[in-house]
């Protein structure tokens, strides 16, 4: 109940989200080939199924009908979070997704899309976790050790709305991929990681009880697809965004990876 309170409170954000691009026609980019870089450690948005070894998620999904109404060949790659906006500022790929939130120090290196989805900062905690219930009392715990990815919203959350504001402080954990951050809170490796909603519950919902969101949101956050600068895919993939949005397509993917898709079954 925690996971779908929360995903159908962050559902109705989602109709406030500027998508200002037209709908009614779309381009027709000729069939090119389009390489997209992904994370695949971002469940729901995009990971490999346990069960198939597919890559699948909200974003593939929504990628793929982009490419469709486009009439565009998707190309997927893989790399780190890390490297990725780097990357795909280098021109190494056409397009990054993996749930980037919209800042204006990255739209110095890349263009972003219209947003496509709105998040909170949640805290994610091992599901035995009573040492503390929020960011006061996490702060507090001296001894408590919170992981995060070098460079992304939770580590600033971490830094400025949790801990000191001191980013080299030793109880910031880093990791290379967010997957590895989970994994290190379920071994007893750090005590608290920061993530937005959409990672944070799905998480929760594939656990058993092993994990848990305490406390209040720390925040929100925007996402969006990433591009070179300067990139002509930014206003046909706008106008493709605001066609699915108008058509109900966003909405039957939310309900298709938030509500319906069990993790792990």
């Amino acid at each position: 109940m925690l996971f779908r309170r929360a995903v159908l409170a962050g559902l109705s954000t989602l109709a406030l989200l500027p998508f200002t691009a037209n709908a009614d026609t779309l381009p027709d980019l000729g069939g090119k080939s389009v390489v997209v870089v992904t994370e695949n450690a971002y469940p729901p948005l995009q990971f490999v199924d346990p069960k198939s070894g597919q890559q699948i998620g909200w974003e593939y999904d929504a990628m793929n009908e982009i490419a469709k109404r486009l009439n565009f060949k998707v190309e997927y790659q893989n790399t780190s979070w890390d490297a990725m906006i780097q990357a795909v500022s280098d021109n190494q790929y056409n397009i990054g997704m993996t749930g980037i939130t919209i800042k204006d120090d990255r739209k110095e290196k890349v263009d972003f899309s219209d947003p496509y989805m709105r998040s909170q900062q949640l805290m994610l905690v091992r599901g035995d976790e009573s040492r503390f219930t929020d960011a006061k009392s996490f702060a507090a715990l001296e001894s408590g050790l919170v992981g995060a990815q070098p460079g992304t919203s939770p580590f600033y959350t971490a830094v400025y709305e949790v801990l000191d504001g001191n980013e080299q402080n030793p109880r910031i954990k880093l990791f290379e991929t967010f997957g590895a951050t989970v994994q290190a809170l379920k071994a007893g490796d750090v005590d608290l990681v920061l993530t937005d909603s959409t990672a944070g519950n799905g998480y929760v919902a594939a656990s058993n009880g092993s994990l848990k969101i305490v406390g209040e949101p720390l925040g929100t956050e925007d996402f969006g697809f990433i591009f070179p600068k300067g990139s002509d895919l930014v206003a046909p993939v706008n106008a493709a965004i605001a066609a699915l949005k108008a058509d109900g397509t966003l909405d039957a993917l939310n309900k298709k990876w938030f509500l319906d898709y069990k993790m792990g079954e």
